[in-house]
């Protein structure tokens, strides 16, 4: 079978990754300060949202999902985001605990990938985090069944409404609205480099300790 022009045109498609590099020298033994170095350099570059990050999650079907979602939060506890519980990511976290996150930073040619058990965060975390956003993000929680189907747009804003007017500007954290958190065991850095030698850094979890090891690309 003949490719279409447009496959054509896409499998022409050629990048030479020349920004910078990953030592093993130059890089951080700890993989978490390795990261927020990385974030803070993806901050300063004003890059758009840095910190926007794709959550893999499995199912019972075992088959994989992503999506993109905002981190909130990391230190040596992990790294955090909020949700709905009962969205397709929550139900199959419910099911299976366990996640991968990656970042991209097209601009500077970077990928940060982390993968390790996933919990959710205490009551007292989410409500200081719902209490910070703003109010329409905080009837939103409210106003949207996420991942069920529904007939339109109008039962969203419909149930805005709603909420709106039973809450007026004190709206309280939906019991099925939280965060979750990440602990890592094993992180991923990658840094593009030219001839598709691209640099990538491993970092896992060894008693107590993380092992750097370097991955042919």
């Amino acid at each position: 079978m003949s490719s279409s022009p447009l496959s054509s045109s896409i499998a022409d498609l050629r990048k030479s990754y020349e920004r910078a590099e990953l030592g093993e020298d130059a890089s951080l033994a700890d993989p978490l300060a390795q990261f927020d170095q990385w974030l803070q350099q993806a901050l300063a570059a004003q890059v758009p949202e840095p910190n926007a990050m794709t959550l893999a999650t499995v199912g019972p079907d075992l088959r994989p999902s992503t999506r993109i979602v905002l981190v909130k939060g990391y230190d040596e506890r992990g790294i955090v985001w909020f949700t709905n519980y009962d969205s397709r990511k929550g139900r199959q976290l419910a099911g299976n605990p366990f996640a991968a996150l990656q970042f991209h930073w097209v601009e500077l040619e970077r990928v940060v990938r982390i993968e390790g058990t996933v919990e959710k965060v205490d009551d007292a975390e989410s409500d200081a985090y719902f209490k910070s956003r703003p109010l329409d993000s905080r009837i939103g929680a409210w106003a949207s069944p996420q991942s069920q189907v529904i007939p339109g747009r109008g039962v969203l804003v419909a149930n805005a409404a709603r909420y709106g007017a039973q809450f007026l500007l004190s709206p309280p954290r939906p019991p099925h609205w939280g965060g979750y958190r990440l602990k890592p065991e094993q992180w991923e850095f990658w840094q593009g480099r030219k001839s598709r030698l691209h640099d990538r850094l491993r970092y896992r979890a060894d008693g107590g300790q993380w092992v750097r090891e370097r991955l042919a690309p």
